[in-house]
Formats: structure tokens, sequence, C-alpha cells
């Protein structure tokens, strides 16, 4: 990792460890200069990388410097508290080269979150007055002007300003409050993984109303006469994906003299929702293998009850493992299985071992019966090669973002 030999290249590797994650910088930067190729052809549309939510279970220390190193021009984190961290990974870089973090959540009313977005160098996203009026206190204590991202709710009813009358109130305040600087424009897809919702087209038409009124307004006049950069955003994971999203940005934005931005959070590690059509980001690789190590190994006698409650029962010797991890440290307990509903498995010796009985808070069981002799302290793969993210949110019945984020084990950089 010669580029980031100023940057923390391992965390917590003692041998005391129960179970690990291992980030693969290899993965990481390929992945992050698929999804650069797929915002444009020329590879000129710049691509936020989400780190939020700990670089989705990822670790956000280890995820910045490798995302950084492979030209990541703007980092996207939830508050003020995941931006210090990632000001802190990329301290080794010089200020010129330091890149833009954007806080996709909106900001309590305390001072102190927003004196901390103007101390560390960070862009707010605002869609309140009361958001405005914070911001502008705070860069009135700095002594320096604040950057804020306008989001607009185009139909996700979360965050975000309504295009009209709302819309212009904001643009209003904005062109009064001289310390505030408009820096971007954007909003979020509710169902962009979905091939041909009807819910895309219609949050466009509102998106493009919204650029419309920030087009005819004296903010955005004012805006270039200070030579601030306007970027206009509204791309996640699932529109690079398919493919049609960012060439509808990228000509909104031009038309206005913008700079397309383009967000990307789960293809980064690997991921992609499943979807109907032929899709682009097909090589993605995944950054994270999940490990841990054998606790204990016995033998069980046919009709030998397994963990809480007895739900699973074995009916032929078996040779058990028992492993440190349990639904604490975020193995979901809806891959526990029952005698006449097998579920999860874990990889051992590159082999499939079954999960047992009942997942429990930190200790689970699996049947190595088939595999070769077996020792206290082998490694086990939770997540990786033979079972992915995607395989465990189906299991759960849930979705890779979850499994992800729900993670608790210590962050390795194994290349």
């Amino acid at each position: 990792m010669d580029s980031l030999t100023s940057a923390p290249a391992t965390i917590g590797t003692g041998a005391h460890v129960k179970s690990w994650i291992e980030i693969s910088q290899q993965a990481l930067t390929h992945n992050y200069r698929s999804l650069v190729a797929a915002a444009s052809p020329s590879g000129t549309t710049p691509v936020l990388a989400v780190i939020k939510a700990n670089a989705y279970g990822h670790s956000l220390p280890l995820c910045a410097p490798i995302l950084a190193a492979a030209g990541a021009p703007w980092f996207g984190v939830t508050d003020a508290h995941e931006g210090q961290l990632a000001r802190r990974a990329l301290a080794y870089l010089p200020p010129a080269a330091q890149p833009r973090i954007l806080i996709m959540s909106g900001l309590l009313p305390d001072p102190s979150e927003a004196d901390a977005i103007l101390q560390h160098d960070l862009t707010a996203t605002v869609w309140t007055p009361l958001h405005l009026d914070c911001l502008s206190a705070a860069a009135s204590r700095a002594g320096r002007p604040a950057t804020v991202h306008l989001e607009i709710d185009t139909g996700m009813s979360r965050q975000g300003a309504l295009p009209g009358p709302d819309l212009t109130h904001l643009l209003n305040l904005l062109a009064a409050t001289p310390n505030l600087r408009l820096g971007g424009l954007f909003t979020h897809f509710a169902s962009s993984e979905v091939a041909d919702s009807p819910q895309t087209p219609l949050q466009q038409q509102r998106f493009e109303a919204a650029v419309e009124q920030l087009r005819a307004h004296t903010v955005f006049s004012a805006q270039k006469s200070i030579s601030c950069p306007l970027f206009l955003h509204a791309s996640n994971t699932s529109a690079l994906d398919l493919g049609a999203t960012p060439d509808w940005l990228n000509h909104l934005a031009f038309s206005i003299g913008a700079q397309p931005l383009a967000r990307a959070g789960l293809a980064l590690y690997g991921c992609a929702l499943p979807l109907p059509l032929p899709h682009k980001l097909h090589t993605l690789k995944p950054v994270l293998t999940w490990k841990t190590r054998i606790l204990d190994l016995r033998d069980a006698t046919p009709t030998t009850t397994i963990g809480y409650n007895g739900t699973f029962t074995t009916t032929h010797p078996t040779r058990l493992a028992l492993l440190p991890v349990g639904y604490a440290d975020g193995l979901r307990r809806e891959l526990s299985s029952t005698s006449t509903h097998p579920s999860g498995w874990v990889i051992v010796q590159a082999q499939r071992a079954p999960i047992l009985g009942r997942i429990s808070m930190n200790l689970s069981t699996i049947d190595v019966s088939t595999l070769q002799p077996l020792h206290p302290g082998d490694e086990v793969t939770l997540l990786g090669p033979g079972i992915s993210a995607g395989a465990h949110a189906s299991l759960a019945r849930t979705i890779p973002y979850e499994i992800l984020c729900g993670i608790r084990a210590t962050p390795r950089l194994v290349d």
C-alpha cells in the first residue's frame, strides 16, 4: 500500500480478536474506478464515495484513504462526527488534496454541530430555514463562509424542500445570507433500482422544475459571480448500474453550466441490488471478507439437541464446531436452523458447513462432520467466497445494506 504509507494500514490485529473483517484495497479501488466509468463515458463526472455508516460496515478509517488514493474528490458521511473521522483518516493529505465531504443527513439545532461543520470544512445538507440560521451563526463565529447543498424532496417525503414556494423561500434566504454559499442542488430517487419504475421519471420532472427555479433566481447569478461551482446530483448506485439516469443528470447539469456529481454507495463495496435487466456493474468485487476462528469442537451422538429451545436434533453422529460469534456480532439470528428447516451456512476448508440450531448472542454451532480434521483456532469464513452479503440478506429476509452495516468485527487491511 505504497500510496497510503501515512495512513493506517490495519486496526486491531491481535490474536485475541474473535472475529474480524478483511478489507481488500485492490477490490475497493477497482470498484471505484468501475463506477467512474459508469458515471460518464469520458470519466469526467466526479463520483462521490459514500462512506457513511462506517463505510457500510467496512471501516471508514480504512476505506477513506483507499478511495482518496483512487481519486475520489468527494465523500458522503452521515453527520459531523463521521466527517471529523474522515478528516482524521485523511490528515496525511496536504490541504490542497483534501476531498470535499458532504454530510448527507440534516443537522440538529445544536450550535456545537454547526461549529464542527465549519471547523472540519464539511459541506452541510440543508432544506429548512433553521438549518440556514444555525450554519450562518456558525459561519459568523468561524469568520468564514459555509458551503451548503440544498436537497429537493421529489418523492421520498423524507428530507428536502418541495419545488415551488418552499424552495423559493429558501433561495431568498440564501440570497440574503452572504456567509452561506450554495454549492449544490440534489435529490434522492426512491425507486432507482426498479427498472422502468414510473416514480423515477416523475421525480426527474420535479427535480428539473427545481433546477429551473434555481436558474431563474438571483442567488444563481450571485453564485457564478463568486466562482463557487454548483454541483447537481441525483444518481446513486442503482441509477449508475442501469445507466439512464447519469445521462439525464449530465445533460441537465450542463444545460445550466453546473457540474454533475454521481453518488456511489453499496457498489463501492462490491454489492449491487438484483436487477431484472442487463446492467453495467457486473465486474464488481466484494471488498469485505468476515472471518472467525473455531472456539471448540465436540462429537454429538444421535438425538442430541443443539442450542436454545432445542430446535435442532441430530439424527446421526455429528462433529460440531463452536464459533465465538452470534447476533450481537452481526450474524443474523434468522440464519438459525431447525431439524426440518436448514438455513444459513459458513465456509470451512472451502466447503459449506451448515449452521445448526439457533444462533446465540455471541456463539453459534456448525456441522463439520464431512470435513478434514479441524482444531480450535482454525479459520472460518462468515462472509466472503461461498457466502455473500446477498445470500445472508436473502436468508434473513432483508437487504445487503443491513447485513453489512450490522457487522461488529475488527477491521484489517489485507492487500
